[in-house]
């Protein structure tokens, strides 16, 4: 792909005031819904807010020429981690199962806003590509999870990674934060952030459960009087575990789990 400065679309004849009125009167004749808004903008406008609009255009095409690269890039990265040798994985990338969900991860690209989280979105269809854990309406899932959710959000569920039955007070501490006061919205933050994966269904308290799977009631516990305590439970409490969910393993395993290169390209004429 073949990129440059932003100020190759804006030769220096754009510049000036008529060149941009009728840059944007002609703009307005090919975007039907916005044209009565820049034909007024066109004849209202002066120099110096005509200036301003041209140097908004020079960063909008900054940020999709970005947003493209990092399309490629990921693109790239996941014929990399594929087996297209393998006749079954060939057949999966060109379903047009794989292809929808090609299309959906980028077109919520806006999602991926930092190189984490577009990292899982890639270890997330390369998974997709080379095993069947789940069907892709749980993968389309995922991809929600991860346009959704914060980089916090993804950090705590990264503690549960193969140890399960953490306390909320464990996961504070192995996120590195410093004791804090219930009342502080460091601890109201840290209490949403449990809620919504809790909602979401990529973690729950942890539950025993019998031969077939099924979640047994936990026996009601029984306070002597007058020693019920005072206050509410703490945002960071240490007695309750919380575990993944099934779903919340299967996103580890999809998103938060590199699949490793398969493929590597040396350019040549450079030598090892």
């Amino acid at each position: 792909m073949q990129t440059g400065s932003p100020d190759d679309d804006f030769p220096e004849g754009m510049k000036g005031g008529q060149a941009i009125r009728g840059a944007l009167n002609v703009a307005g004749g090919l975007v039907p819904f916005a044209g009565g808004l820049i034909s007024a903008a066109a004849s209202t406008w002066g120099e110096h807010e005509q200036d301003r609009m041209n140097e908004f255009f020079r960063h909008w095409i900054a940020m999709l020429r970005a947003e493209m690269t990092e399309k490629e890039k990921t693109i790239l990265e996941i014929v990399q981690r594929i087996d297209m040798s393998d006749a079954d994985v060939a057949r999966r990338v060109e379903s047009p199962q794989y292809q929808a969900l090609l299309r959906k991860s980028f077109r919520d690209w806006a999602g991926a806003e930092s190189e984490e989280k577009r990292g899982l979105v890639r270890n997330l269809l390369a998974n997709a590509a080379a095993i069947e854990v789940c069907d892709d309406d749980v993968v389309r899932l995922f991809l929600e999870w991860i346009r959704n959710f914060s980089e916090l959000h993804l950090a705590v569920i990264g503690k549960f990674y193969n140890q399960n039955g953490l306390t909320r007070a464990e996961v504070w501490q192995q996120l590195g934060r410093a004791p804090v006061r219930e009342d502080s919205a460091a601890a109201d933050l840290f209490k949403l952030l449990i809620r919504d994966l809790n909602i979401g269904g990529l973690i729950r308290q942890h539950r025993e459960t019998d031969y077939a799977g099924n979640f047994l009631k936990k026996p009601p516990q029984k306070t002597r009087p007058g020693m019920a305590s005072r206050v509410h439970k703490s945002a960071f409490d240490d007695e309750e575990s919380y575990e993944l969910t099934a779903l919340g393993n299967q996103f580890v395993h999809y998103a938060m789990t590199d699949v490793p290169v398969k493929l590597t390209y040396e350019p040549s004429g450079v030598s090892s």
